[in-house]
Formats: C-alpha cells, structure tokens, sequence
C-alpha cells in the first residue's frame, strides 16, 4: 500500500510539474514561440551579424513568472532559482558545461528538484521575447538586466563582431578545439522574430539531426551480448546505420525501438544517407 502511494503522489508531482497554470488543468501547455536558426552559408556577410558559441543545453524560456521547457512544460527548477529573475521575458539555455548535457538533462527533469545539481546550473539568455528594437539593442538590454538581477547562475551570453569570414572559422575553430558545439550568428539590425528565420544562423563543423530506432544489430567481438549498432530509419524512410558513440552502458541497454534520437554527421552521400554519423542523444523535447 506504501509504495502505491508513493507512485500515485509521484504521478501527482509530475502532472504538478508538467502545467505551468492550473488554467490549463484541462489542456496541454502551448510551446513558446521561439526563433529557429538556419544554418550558415558561406556567403553570408558576417559583419552584419552578432557571433556567439552555441551552448549544447536545454532551451528555455522565462515569461516573467515561470521558466519553460521548449515543449511548454514549466522546468521543475528549485523556487530560489529564478526567485531574483526580472519580469521581462527572456529565451535562453539551461547549461552546465561543455559536453554535459546528459548531466543536466537528468538534473532538469526531475520532478523534486536537487539543491546541490542545480547549483552547478546556469541560465544563459541570448534573447528577450517581445523586445522592441534591433538585436544590438536587446543585447545591451540582456546586459543591463543580468546586472540588475545580481544572480550569478543568470548570465547574458557574450556576443562579438567579426570582420570578415577569415575571423569567424578562427573563432570557431577555438570553440570546437575547446569542446565547443559551434556558433551562432544573430543578425545585428533584427527585430525580435519566431519562428525559423536567416536573421539565426548556427555555424557548426558538421551536421546533425533526428532519425527514429526501428531495430537493434546484435555485437560482435568485444560488443558479444551488447548492442553492436542502431538500425535507423530517416523521415524519408531511408534506412542506416549508427555504431559510433554508443557507450558500453547504451549498448547493454539501448534506447527502446520507437525512439527518436540526436545524430551528427558529416554530410550525405548520393543515395541521401548520412555520412560517418554518430550518436549524440535522445531527443528530447521536455
């Protein structure tokens, strides 16, 4: 009977969790409307553009009284975490470091927030939702308000300028050689924008998007009685292979067929199949 209980006051926490009002007790929440980056090209004047590192966390946006998920779920973050936010809105990226996204996934979603996990979280906020005036404007604007709010954990991420195509893959190249994903090119003279828009660029050294897992191919070798490679099904229906990037513990106990997950490649092949990909992650959409 106890450990009913449990389970049946964890499913309430969820559901608690999962809604951002109790107005919407009756529906799922709505996603925020965000803006979505196409991809770099290179002849795109880079001058005319803000230049960033593209942070590899978890989307988020504050409305001025609670925090987020892409999907439209609040992001079950301890009360002191965003007690000091402002009531402007702003869009940013829930981060602990480089190549620690697993960690901060699992930090994210639970639905009892751990003090001593959130800690080593940080807010990065590259936009401010609404804003009137050009993105150099908001800049100084996420500036100042950072300042004001005094919360170490709530940051601005920097923002530069480039003179010309040469600096830029010099920049990019540090980030990548320091564990980097890539950058962001944010248009100087844009107005605040959702949706999909050349006004965001991501500039990355490869590729990387979503297949679905419609089979597992048994290892071989040292992999005997492990997972030796996903078999991947593309929105076309093309069918390929991942073996790189899976750990030993993903091989034991790889994700169920049915799930979607983050790949990185280098480009396509002539059939339209991805070239050397590897494993990132499961997508997940909070």
């Amino acid at each position: 009977m106890a450990g009913l209980k449990h389970a049946l006051a964890a499913l309430t926490l969820a559901w608690a969790a999962w809604l951002p009002h109790p107005a919407w007790s009756d529906s799922p929440p709505a996603a925020p409307a965000m803006l979505l980056a196409e991809v770099y090209a290179a002849d795109v004047d880079v001058t005319q553009y803000w230049v960033s590192e593209k942070f590899d966390g978890v989307r988020a946006q504050w409305d001025g009284r609670s925090l987020r998920f892409r999907g439209g779920g609040i992001v079950p973050a301890p009360a002191w975490f965003t007690a000091g936010f402002p009531a402007q809105p702003l869009d940013g990226e829930l981060w602990i470091g480089r190549d620690q996204f697993d960690a901060l996934s699992g930090t994210v979603r639970k639905v009892e927030p751990l003090d001593a996990e959130w800690r080593q979280v940080r807010y990065l906020i590259f936009e401010l939702p609404g804003a009137a005036g050009s993105f150099t404007d908001r800049v100084t604007q996420m500036q100042q308000l950072v300042a004001q709010a005094k919360q170490p954990w709530l940051q601005a991420v920097g923002q530069a300028r480039v003179t010309d195509r040469a600096t830029l893959m010099k920049q990019l190249d540090a980030v990548v050689r320091a564990g980097g994903e890539g950058l962001m090119l944010h248009r100087a003279d844009a107005p605040y924008l959702t949706g999909r828009s050349d006004a965001l660029l991501k500039l990355k050294p490869w590729h990387d998007t979503e297949a679905v897992i419609v089979g597992h191919v048994p290892g071989k070798g040292k992999y005997q009685g492990m997972t030796g490679a996903l078999t991947m099904e593309m929105p076309d229906g093309k069918r390929f292979r991942i073996g790189s990037g899976l750990t030993d513990a993903l091989r034991r106990q790889p994700p169920p067929l049915g799930t979607r997950i983050t790949y990185r490649y280098q480009h396509l092949t002539k059939n339209g199949l991805p070239r050397f990909p590897r494993y990132l992650r499961v997508r997940e959409d909070f």
